[in-house]
């Protein structure tokens, strides 16, 4: 345990971005001027990026200048981020208890609880220290293992009961709904089984999900029962990574977790921190990563069990200004340029890698601490719309020392940011001027799916607009794909499944019922997964239950249903019926990720688009071996249709159509397709590869080796010109 506490002035101003000058849109030619050359590959790899110099390498030489400042020029960030090994309860040295807490507008501080009769007591009084930081030491019968307690902090002007910023534990009483911490001291720590673990996920391949909600039952799932019915499922479905979601604790369960109040507590609703360990062991037996969906973009209001007026300030965690309340969330933001905030915040990351040995971290709500306004009602259209001095430093300060805190602890770790404005260079190396996330979420694919299936006709879906959608990304950054995640699944929205079957899931979903609504939706669900995970250039998302189809929508217990649970749960048994079309989907998925992890390295593969054509509504690319071929066609089938593919012989290693998937049967997957020569074409390694494709279908094919030599291929007609 670190025994000292760094002193803060907070003195340094943070870099000032320049406001942006000139307008660069992408479509128009790189202007013609003398070349500055910057010592950031991010700058040197993106000319456009140049006009905006001074601003990305102010904001990374802040990012320096804060890290020499907090770790004394001597220590690493590693180092530095010790707050939960000295704030908080802890065992003392001497065998007691020792209890520190950061509050420098308090007057006086008073721990209260079961030890205590939950009153006031001198012995158990906080003595003031140096820079705002309490301290108690206590004997070792003082407290126990599983007593309740709280702080009585009291302030110029007033008092109020409060759960300690650093509590490890926290729990809430059934009868008053109230919550308070609890000393957590069991006589032995968790046995880990794994001590090591590499995470294979090239590709990473990501189930998001949530334990309270993965249960069948109407109820709270817990820690247990995840390890114990859910991991086997992921793992049967072949995905290398969990990202868990509502981990700290929040006080209202129906915020899905991102209202947080105390950040270094696991959420006891779901059990104990050693059935979250257990869980997390048992994952990387099972080879699985696992990843936590972390807050630090906000937190709750409630002053009583959280920070909002801890010490009854208004400014000791968040802006004290206009800026304390997030407009949109009903929260509080933090206010990044504040020492101890960042001491508080890094802290949190490294607990979380050490204590309960998590992989790595989505950060939330990413676009709402880049900007002074949140991102909200802006449009960023061009490179000017993200430095016009909207920006906020501090916030990007935090950001770019919290990634590097996390790989300095483990250079495997998984850092992924969930952002939508496309800030340039937020998946790139801190050392390369980026803010150093290994991954950033594709938010845009989810949206352009949900636009696509609510605004237009089967027969208006464009294969040149889809793949554009897919694949229009920075080539630099590595991004999460996914059609849908929790966010889609929320009440006010829709899942892809009930957007293409919507009620007749109520009453068609029995095999060898061919109603055609349910037809289409099963063949789209396949072809838009499918086409989305195939193009990844990092990684794919999925949220738990969407694989096979999962119907209606998330709706946590609250005053306008009732408080049910009805809608807070997984429903595992329609998949588990052989009688029902939902394990056609859940096969359909399991063969998809089975392709794409078997291959090493899948996500760095170029996609090579090899046809499009919107008449038809056709779409091919390559990546490696493997073509991908899609009809989005609602109503045409196409024979001996032609796609110029390197030559060679073909086999089908996968088919939407397959009735193992709820298909028709109508692709050979036994044949072996070879490809043509053309005269025109094949001097530039191109061939002709002629196929049937059913309407609404997709397919993949492997290549085996070259083609031997053949005739040349007859003249064709529109199906083979593009």
């Amino acid at each position: 345990m670190q025994n000292t506490h760094p002193t803060f002035k907070n003195k340094t101003k943070p870099h000032t971005m320049p406001k942006a000058k000139t307008s660069t849109p992408a479509a128009k030619p790189a202007p013609k001027r003398k070349k500055q050359v910057s010592k950031l590959n991010l700058i040197r790899n993106d000319e456009w990026l140049e006009p905006f110099a001074a601003a990305i390498e102010g904001r990374h030489e802040d990012a320096l200048r804060k890290e020499k400042e907090l770790t004394g020029g001597k220590s690493s960030l590693d180092e530095f981020a010790n707050a939960h090994n000295y704030f908080g309860l802890h065992r003392s040295a001497k065998g007691g208890w020792v209890f520190r807490e950061w509050a420098p507008n308090a007057s006086r501080i008073t721990l209260i609880g079961d030890f205590s009769g939950w009153q006031r007591q001198a012995r158990y009084e906080l003595e003031s220290r140096d820079n705002g930081v309490w301290e108690i030491e206590l004997p070792d019968n003082a407290m126990h293992h599983g007593d309740h307690y709280k702080l009585m902090v009291e302030w110029p002007g007033g008092e109020g009961e409060r759960i300690p910023a650093y509590a490890t534990r926290v729990v809430q009483d059934e009868n008053t709904a109230m919550f308070s911490a609890q000393v957590w001291n069991p006589a032995e720590s968790y046995p880990w089984k794994i001590t090591e673990f590499k995470p294979d996920t090239k590709p990473l391949l990501i189930y998001e999900c949530h334990i309270g909600m993965a249960q069948e039952r109407e109820g709270v799932g817990t820690y247990t029962e995840f390890k114990d019915l859910i991991l086997p499922r992921i793992a049967a479905d072949g995905y290398n990574a969990i990202q868990i979601m509502a981990i700290q604790e929040h006080p209202y369960y129906g915020s899905f977790g991102y209202h947080v109040s105390s950040f270094f507590a696991a959420s006891s609703r779901f059990g104990t921190p050693e059935e979250l360990k257990a869980l997390i062991d048992r994952a990387h037996e099972l080879g699985i990563a696992v990843i936590m969906d972390i807050v630090h973009s906000h937190a709750v209001k409630n002053e009583v069990e959280g920070l909002g007026r801890f010490d009854g300030s208004y400014n000791q965690y968040f802006y004290g200004d206009s800026r304390r309340e997030h407009p949109a969330w009903d929260s509080l933001c933090f206010d990044y340029g504040k020492n101890e905030v960042l001491h508080f915040l890094l802290s949190n990351c490294k607990y979380w890698l050490e204590e309960y040995r998590f992989d790595g971290f989505r950060f939330d709500g990413v676009t709402s601490m880049l900007y002074y306004n949140h991102g909200l009602g802006q449009d960023f259209g061009s490179y000017d719309d993200y430095y016009n001095g909207n920006q906020d430093v501090n916030a990007i300060t935090y950001l770019t020392l919290a990634n590097k805190l996390i790989h300095q602890i483990n250079p495997l770790a998984i850092t992924i940011a969930e952002e939508m404005s496309g800030m340039p260079g937020l998946a790139i190396p801190v050392k390369d001027g980026g803010i150093g996330f290994d991954y950033r979420m594709a938010m845009g694919i989810p949206d352009y799916w949900i636009k696509t299936l609510k605004e237009k006709k089967d027969e208006d879906w464009h294969p040149t607009s889809i793949f554009w959608e897919l694949t229009n990304r920075r080539a630099d950054e590595k991004t999460i794909s996914y059609v849908e995640s929790h966010d889609q699944a929320l009440v006010g929205d829709k899942t892809v499944i009930f957007r293409l079957i919507d009620d007749k899931m109520y009453w068609h979903m029995m095999k060898g019922d061919d109603d055609m609504t349910v037809a289409r939706g099963i063949a789209l669900h396949k072809m838009i997964r499918l086409v989305t995970a195939s193009t990844i250039n990092g990684g794919y998302l999925n949220f738990m239950g969407n694989e096979f189809g999962h119907p209606e929508w998330i709706d946590f217990p609250r005053e306008g249903n009732g408080w049910s649970y009805k809608y807070a749960r997984r429903q595992w048994d329609l998949v588990d019926r052989k009688e029902l079309k939902y394990e056609y989907l859940n096969n359909f998925d399991n063969a998809m990720i089975e392709l794409i992890s078997g291959v090493y390295n899948f996500q760095a593969l170029p996609v090579v688009k090899l046809w499009e054509k919107d008449d038809d509504q056709i779409l091919a690319y390559g990546r490696g071996d493997l073509i991908f071929v899609f009809n989005f066609n609602p109503a045409k089938s196409f024979s001996d249709y032609g796609i110029l593919t390197p030559p060679g012989e073909y086999e089908v290693v996968l088919s939407s159509d397959s009735p193992d998937f709820g298909g028709y049967g109508n692709i050979d997957e036994h044949v072996h397709h070879l490809t043509l020569t053309d005269p025109l074409y094949s001097p530039h390694g191109v061939e002709w590869l002629k196929l049937y494709l059913p309407a609404r279908s997709a397919q993949v094919l492997r290549r085996r080796k070259p083609a031997p030599a053949k005739k040349t291929a007859k003249k064709t007609g529109k199906k083979q010109s593009k």
